[in-house]
C-alpha cells in the first residue's frame, strides 16, 4: 500500500512540477542531450516505475516463499526438501528485504527534501498579506534547477507570484509529495514488518529442519530395534524347533 501511494503521488507530483516551472517560473527543456531539471525528473519517473516493478517481483517472491513453506504442501511433496527450499528462499529474501529497507530509508531521507521546499513556497502563499512589503524571491538557482546564468526566479507582490499561489497545481503538487513521502515512511515500516516475519519463519523453518533429522534417526533406529528383536525371535524359535 505504501509502494502505491509513493508511486503514484509521486509520479502525479513531478507532473505537477513540471507545470509549475513550465508555466510560472518560464523554464524550458534544453535541446539535445543537455542534462536539466526535466532530464532529472524524467530519470526519477523512471526510478520509480523501476520501484514499482521490483515491488511487484518482490510480492511474487513472498508469495512463492510461502507457497514452499505451507504444511499443506510439505505432506504432499515431503518435509525436508520443501524445507531446505523454503529455508534457502527465506534466506534470499531476507537479504532482498534488508536492501530495499535502506533503498526505502534513502527514498523516505529524499522525498523530505521537495516537501520542505514546497512547504516553504506554500507557507509563502498563505502568509502573502504579511510578506507583501518584503520583496523576497524564489530563485530555481537557489534549488539547482537552472544553471547560475539562467534567471528564473518568481517574487512577491508580482503577477506570476499571485497566479501561482491561487493556482491549483500549487497546492495539489504540494500535498501530492505529502503523500507520497507518507508512502515511502510506511514502505520504510512495510520492510520492518518483512524482515521480522522472515526472520520468524527463517527459524521455524531451521527447528524443523532438526526436528525432521531427528524424526529420521528416530526412526531409523527403531527400525533396527525392530530388525534386532526380529532376528532373535526367529533364533530362538529355531533354536526351539
Amino acid at each position: 500500500m505504501g509502494v502505491a501511494l509513493f508511486c503514484g503521488c509521486g509520479h502525479e507530483a513531478l507532473s505537477g512540477t513540471v507545470t509549475i516551472l513550465q508555466n510560472y517560473f518560464e523554464v524550458i527543456r534544453a535541446p539535445g542531450d543537455v542534462l536539466d531539471v526535466f532530464t532529472i525528473i524524467d530519470i526519477l519517473k523512471y526510478i520509480i516505475y523501476g520501484l514499482a516493478a521490483g515491488f511487484f517481483v518482490f510480492g511474487v517472491l513472498l508469495l512463492v516463499e510461502g507457497f514452499f513453506t505451507t504444511g499443506a504442501i510439505r505432506d504432499l511433496y515431503g518435509e525436508f526438501k520443501i524445507t531446505a527450499c523454503g529455508r534457502c528462499l527465506t534466506a534470499f529474501l531476507m537479504v532482498l528485504a534488508y536492501l530495499f529497507f535502506l533503498v526505502w530509508l534513502g527514498v523516505t531521507a529524499f522525498t523530505s527534501l521537495p516537501v520542505f521546499m514546497y512547504y516553504n513556497i506554500w507557507s509563502m502563499c498563505q502568509n502573502a498579506s504579511s510578506v507583501e512589503g518584503a520583496n523576497l524571491c524564489l530563485d530555481l538557482r537557489q534549488f539547482g534547477a537552472v544553471t547560475i546564468l539562467e534567471d528564473r526566479k518568481v517574487c512577491t507582490g508580482s503577477e506570476k507570484f499571485f497566479k501561482m499561489c491561487e493556482s491549483n497545481e500549487l497546492d495539489l503538487t504540494f500535498h501530492l509529495f505529502v503523500c507520497a513521502l507518507a508512502g515511502a515512511g510506511a514502505a520504510v515500516i512495510a520492510m520492518v514488518h518483512f524482515l521480522m516475519a522472515l526472520a520468524a519463519n527463517w527459524g521455524y523453518l531451521k527447528d524443523a529442519s532438526r526436528m525432521q533429522k531427528y524424526e529420521d534417526i528416530k526412526s531409523k533406529e527403531e527400525q533396527e530395534l525392530h530388525d534386532i528383536h526380529s532376528t532373535r525371535s526367529k533364533e530362538r524359535l529355531n533354536a526351539y524347533t
